[in-house]
């Protein structure tokens, strides 16, 4: 039986999402490298556009560091082969070598294979208002 992270189910999402969360934390460029999809294109709270090597690189070099991962709430969506997260949460660390804290809604559309089980096609990132 496979482990339910490579399972094409919404527990199997959630369980990706924490995956990848972790790794951010641990700044596990292996991991990272497993769970982004080749085709990455993700869109920064500044509006720039950032592909999978320009995220693992932030990770290798040290510019991109995560200190702390919040999470308040994170919904999960699966049809078929394609998944949504919905995570938000307080994120604060080192981007682009710049420190930074804030709390961030992540919207991931996530795809699904046998083999590679769930990785990360597009994403967009927004900065919300402070909790209050």
């Amino acid at each position: 039986m496979r482990h339910v992270s490579t399972t094409r189910s919404p527990e199997g999402l959630l369980l990706a999402e924490r995956s990848l969360h972790a790794a951010q934390r641990a700044g596990d460029v292996a991991a990272l490298g497993r769970l982004l999809d080749d085709r990455l294109v993700a869109i920064g709270p500044d509006g720039a556009r950032y592909t999978k090597r320009d995220d693992l690189d932030g990770y290798r070099s040290g510019s991109s560091v995560v200190d702390e991962l919040v999470e308040e709430d994170v919904e999960v969506v699966v049809a078929g082969s394609t998944g949504v997260t919905f995570f938000r949460g307080a994120v604060s660390g080192t981007f682009g070598g710049q420190p930074m804290a804030a709390r961030l809604r992540y919207t991931r559309t996530w795809t699904h294979d046998d083999e590679a089980g769930w990785r990360i096609l597009a994403a967009h990132i927004a900065v919300l208002p402070p909790a209050g």
